[in-house]
């Protein structure tokens, strides 16, 4: 890794540990060694798996990380409550966090500039919903919060997208692990194929865009795929509209984080009301709404003015840190998972994870195909 990106990682793990003693001294609880020597395990497996996923394009630091955390709780003694403590700050403070820089990397006017994209985004948001719902409680009988992250998890942008529902729906770790696990693998398939799938179907560059754009998960997957592409026809040139009609569907993030905390909060009010609670409308609200979303769209706005690019470093801190802090989360998650449990819960996750590419794919496919001129 290259000197900036070391010096990234530092300022990250700086401001991890100190947001854990901010959160320490804010619920006054008293330190503690265990505790902390887990949350400097999962900054440890961070720049490991950060350096890893530098190696080659195919598979990022996050689930590198994931599975470097699944690994070692299923070698080591069970873990006492102190360091189970360290691995769930981890996984849920530093999640937000992650989601915080995520905003910092997304610029409003490009966004704009492939805003003609929306309407097959949006298609696609109902058909993963939809599909993760009917075939994850219909037919695979899972849980609506897993249903909902990998809906999510498709339709949007991956990880991000479960990090942030993962929030608002209190999902559990376990949950959390098999979304990532199911998207992984067909984030992976996507990378790989789509270029060449491409070519063989006798696409334009617009469409492949749009086709990668809108059904390929994470962004560095569709950095991956775009980069294969623009490898095949050296005649593009500077070729960068999939990851700009990635940067519009990574807005969706917002639209989606507004209506499951509607519907969280529609949830807790009725359910204070049939116990004859008299919490107000507002409390409620400010007991469940993700504040870090805010913060996600303050962080957007500074890069969208320009104020970032004034701050020597800032982008590159953002840009890479928002990984390297998601990395540190999911090895956190995945010390919550035993491969018995993987193996035993989550192959219905992954199926359904399948399922809810596939329709996508499909949907996006039909949309370039049957508006190649709107397109162009």
């Amino acid at each position: 890794m290259s000197k900036e990106k070391w010096m990234v990682i530092l300022g990250c793990a700086v401001l991890a540990y100190a947001y854990a003693a901010g959160l320490d001294l804010w619920h006054r609880r008293k330190f503690s060694w265990r505790k902390y020597g887990a949350v400097t395990l999962c900054l440890g497996i961070a720049v490991a798996a950060t350096w890893l996923g530098g190696l080659q394009s195919l598979v990022g630091g996050p689930m590198i990380g994931l599975f470097i955390g699944m690994l070692i709780v299923n070698l080591i003694p069970k873990p006492g409550e102190q360091f189970r403590e360290g691995t769930t700050l981890a996984a849920k403070k530093y999640l937000n966090l992650g989601i915080v820089m995520v905003g910092a990397t997304l610029n409003y006017t490009a966004i704009l500039s492939a805003a003609k994209a929306l309407p097959l985004l949006l298609v696609n948001l109902g058909v993963s919903f939809g599909v993760a719902y009917l075939a994850g409680r219909k037919a695979l009988g899972l849980s609506s919060n897993v249903c909902t992250l990998v809906g999510g998890g498709t339709s949007i942008c991956g990880g991000s997208a479960i990090a942030t529902l993962a929030s608002i729906i209190k999902a559990k770790e376990e949950e959390i692990a098999y979304a990532m696990t199911a998207i992984f693998l067909f984030d992976m398939l996507a990378a790989l194929l789509y270029p060449y799938f491409a070519d063989w179907m006798g696409l334009t560059a617009g469409q492949f865009a749009y086709l990668a754009g809108a059904a390929v998960n994470d962004t560095s997957s569709v950095v991956a795929a775009q980069s294969t592409y623009a490898a095949l026809h050296p005649e593009l040139g500077e070729f960068s509209l999939a990851i700009t009609v990635k940067l519009v569907r990574t807005t969706l993030l917002l639209l989606v984080a507004v209506i499951f905390t509607a519907a969280a909060i529609y949830r807790e009010t009725s359910a204070q009301e049939k116990s004859g609670s008299s919490a107000s409308v507002g409390g409620t609200v400010l007991k469940i709404f993700p504040w870090f979303i805010l913060a996600f769209l303050g962080t957007a706005l500074l890069n969208t003015l320009g104020v970032l690019d004034a701050i020597p470093g800032a982008a590159s801190f953002f840009k890479n840190g928002n990984k390297f802090l998601m990395t540190a989360a999911l090895a956190g998650v995945g010390f919550k998972l035993q491969f018995k449990d993987l193996f035993r819960n989550g192959i219905r996750p992954i199926l359904l994870g399948g399922v809810t590419w596939l329709a996508v794919f499909l949907s996006s496919l039909a949309f370039v195909i049957l508006f190649a001129g709107y397109i162009a």
